[in-house]
Formats: structure tokens, sequence, C-alpha cells
């Protein structure tokens, strides 16, 4: 087999093509999330349980990834829920035995501790604290497996907090070896990169892209010649959190994802990893907007009651219902627009004596329609849809004869516990009035996930486009679903 070496390092910088990406999947939540998190206050247990579960997700994913463990889904689930009992584990659920699993998880976990105090304690981040780091998620491996000269597995002992002493420059199956930073320049370059990572900080860059360019060049640099990917997502961790934001939790089935995004990233072209990191605060932000907070005691739930209260009669307050009701319209006035080019689309495709198609939307004093559906495909997502809230919707009809036809259905409705984020979502209604006295009506779920947007701002053109794309995919996928129904 050929070797190909391809040289991964660059001496590091910052590329002003990083603020030409693509930030929006993240944009389009961030306002209506930095609203809620004022909400919760300093030891807030509610919110803490949940950074918890993120810390126990963060540390079973990391290890998952590196290859170092496999866990099953199950027990997955039960560990980030419950915590890291080693009794909860069975001989099917992981491929290394359990106390060594558990000294992976706990150090992984305590090294999100170390992180989360370091921004607590505003202490800097600094050479010191990357090397502390790497000795404590090291602690309970003693060596890595790599191949030799001879094209040998061999087990190589682990250097523990401190840089490499050789070169680690990893081979692929088909012979392509990829060159990170020689040993030799790995100091001078971690002191390059902080050094540009506080001045990108001071110039307040998106954090997102402050995160990802910071990811992709200690990637690059490669510095521990063991331990680097979980390093890397412990760092950018610690700058997303510092701007009260959530660990970067790359999930297994993402892995493919986030390979070809630095591989991208290395050929200059970073905008796939930024929309990855983008997808993944997002999702976080999503689960958080779904905490119910429940106080312990009458006197705090009357403290929050009296504040609500005070609030609502506030000029500060009206102003903002104000604002969300002009975002909340011109959403809806952009999503019949979009619903009305397709329209014409389909139109031009099949002949209307083929078939009608009809597209409305909700009035008035109809807004309240499919409200049991709407409960439905909130629970079938996991969020909250408070039904007491504005919300709207529209109604693609396809009559595939005078008396059964199907409907799209797409909602526009308050997702989760805050005020200023809205779902568009999207299930299928079929109504069948062959027999005069026994209309069939029945509920088709499309299996898509809900697209939350912030009405705290405009929306931005990036948004519109995801929109757009979005309900071009329900319109698709709700089509091919009517196509095979129809006998």
């Amino acid at each position: 087999m050929k070797e190909k070496k391809i040289q991964i390092w660059k001496p590091i910088g910052f590329n002003k093509i990083w603020l030409k990406t693509d930030t929006s999947l993240f944009d389009e939540l961030a306002a209506s999330w930095y609203e809620k998190r004022k909400q919760f206050k300093e030891g807030d247990k509610d919110f803490n349980d949940f950074l918890n579960k993120l810390k126990r997700q963060h540390a079973i994913e990391t290890g998952i990834i590196e290859k170092l463990y496999d866990l099953s889904e199950g027990i997955t689930q039960t560990f980030i829920k419950e915590g890291f009992i080693e009794n909860f584990i069975s001989h099917e659920d992981t491929n290394i035995p359990a106390q060594q699993l558990m000294g992976y998880l706990k150090s992984h976990f305590e090294a999100m501790d170390f992180v989360f105090d370091l921004i607590k304690n505003n202490r800097p981040l600094t050479k010191s604290f990357i090397l502390e780091l790497h000795q404590l998620i090291l602690k309970h491996q003693d060596y890595s497996i790599a191949i030799n000269s001879l094209g040998k597995t061999v087990k190589v002992n682990v250097i523990k907090g401190k840089f490499k002493e050789q070169p680690n420059n990893p081979k692929r199956e088909d012979g392509t070896i990829f060159e990170y930073c020689p040993p030799v320049h790995v100091d001078s370059e971690i002191e390059k990169l902080l050094s540009i990572y506080q001045d990108l900080e001071d110039k307040k860059i998106h954090p997102v892209i402050i995160a990802s360019w910071f990811h992709h060049a200690f990637t690059q640099i490669h510095p521990f010649q063991d331990g680097n990917g979980r390093i890397a997502r412990l760092l950018t961790s610690l700058i997303l959190i510092k701007h009260r934001l959530f660990p970067l939790n790359v999930l297994r089935n993402e892995k493919p994802e986030y390979i070809k995004a630095l591989e991208e990233a290395d050929k200059g072209h970073p905008n796939d990893l930024v929309k990855l990191f983008s997808k993944i605060q997002r999702r976080n932000i999503e689960l958080a907007l779904n905490i119910q907070t429940k106080p312990d005691t009458l006197k705090e739930v009357a403290e929050i009651f009296k504040e609500k209260v005070e609030v609502l009669s506030t000029k500060q307050k009206l102003a903002r219902e104000k604002l969300i009701k002009r975002n909340r319209d011109s959403l809806t006035k952009f999503i019949y627009t979009i619903i009305g080019d397709i329209q014409k689309e389909l139109f031009e495709i099949i002949p209307k004596d083929k078939a009608y198609i009809k597209a409305i939307a909700s009035k008035k004093d109809n807004y309240h329609y499919y409200t049991n559906q709407i409960i439905d495909y909130a629970n079938e997502h996991n969020y909250f849809f408070n039904k007491n809230m504005e919300r709207r919707w529209f109604r693609i009809s396809f009559h595939v004869t005078k008396e059964k036809r199907y409907d799209i259905i797409i909602t526009i409705h308050h997702f989760g516990y805050f005020d200023s984020v809205v779902a568009i979502g999207a299930f299928i209604e079929f109504i069948d009035k062959t027999h005069l006295n026994n209309r069939i009506e029945q509920t088709i779920p499309l299996n898509i996930k809900p697209y939350t947007v912030s009405l705290e701002q405009e929306l931005s053109e990036n948004t519109k486009q995801n929109i757009r794309d979005y309900l071009k995919d329900v319109i698709k996928i709700g089509m091919s679903i009517i196509t095979n129904e129809i006998m």
C-alpha cells in the first residue's frame, strides 16, 4: 500500500474566512435563550440538574467517539439521568470491564467540573491549565494503541500532563498519513493559539465562531501524544460555557459529520464545522427552554408570582409583547408566501383537473383548530406546547377524489416554557366523507422534528432560507406519504 502524506498543521493564525461562516442555526434561538437564562438564579436546582446531565452526556459520548469503549444506548440514557452507578451495568452494555469504564467516565466528568470551576473563579485559559486538564482526563488511562513502523498494533505508555515528545501522525487504513505539528513547535504554537483566542474575545467575535476556530486550530497542533480530541472538546466547551452556552456534546451518530467538517476546515472551508457546532448549541438550547422550574417552598412560589405580576404591567413588558407580536406576524406572512410559492410549483407539475390542491391559512376565529394534534406532536418530540398562547396554522389540501382528501397541516405554536420561541411543525390529516353517516378523520405523523425560531429579533436572510428548506422538506415528505397511502 502506497503511503500518502497530508500535512494538516499550518502555523496558527486566524483567517477572516471564519467571519463569513453561517451561525444562523444558533442565532435563531440565541436571543430567547439569553432572556430565558436570566430566569435561572445562582444555584437553581433545575438548571444545575440539567447541566449535570449534559456533563454526563459529554463524558460518555467523548469516550465513545475516541473508541475508548462502547456503551449501549439504554445504559447511556440511564447514566445521563441517574448518574454513573456501576451496579446499573450489565455485561452486554459495554466492551470493557465495568471498573475501567467507570474510571474513564468519572475522570471525564471531573474534567468537565474542572472547566466549570475555572469559569466560576474567573481564571484565564492558560497553558498550565491545559496541561492540568490533560493529566486529569488520562488519570485512568495508562496506554494508547498505536501502529509501529512494521505495521503492527502495539501498546504505548501515555505521557500525562505533558506535550508530546515524539511525532504523532496517525495512519489511515488506506495508507494516508496525517502530519500534525512537530513536537519542537508545540509549545510556541499553543502560546500563539491562546494569544489569538484572547484577541478574538477582546474583539467580541461571535462565540460559536471563536469556539469552532479554536477547536480546529487545536486539533491541527495535536499537542499531546494521546487525548487530543477529548481536550479539544473540553476546551471548546469552556469557551462556549464562558458565553453562557453549553458543552460541546458531539454525539456518537454525529461523528462522521464531525470528522468530515474538520477535514473540510483543514482544506480552508470552515463553514460546515461552524454549522455543526451551531446545531449542537441549538439542540441544547431547545432542551433548556423546556426546563420547568419547580420552587421548593410556598415562599419561593409567592415571590415568583409577585415578580411576574409586577412585570405584567410595566412598559418594558408591553414593548416586548409588541415586538414579539410584530415578529410573529412577520413569520406568519413569510410562511404564507412560501406555501403560496410551493402551491404554484405543484400546479406546474400536477394539472388542476388531476388533483385539486388548495392552500389556506387560519383566521382569528379558528386559530384554535388542531389543538389536540399539536399536543400530540409536542409530546412526540418531547417539548412543552403552551396552548394558551397565540398560534397560527396553514393547510395544504390534496383532494384525491370528491370525498377523500389529505391535508398537510403546518403550525406555528409556542415552544417550551418561554414566551418568545415558536415551533414550526407539521402533520397530515386524512378526511374520508365516502359514507355520509360515518366521516373518517385520521392524523398521520410526518416524523419530522419541529423547527424552532426566536421572536426576539427579525428574521435574517439565512433564517429565511433555513425555514424555506424546512418547509420544502415537509411538503416533500408529506406528499411521499400521501402517494404511498393512495391505493
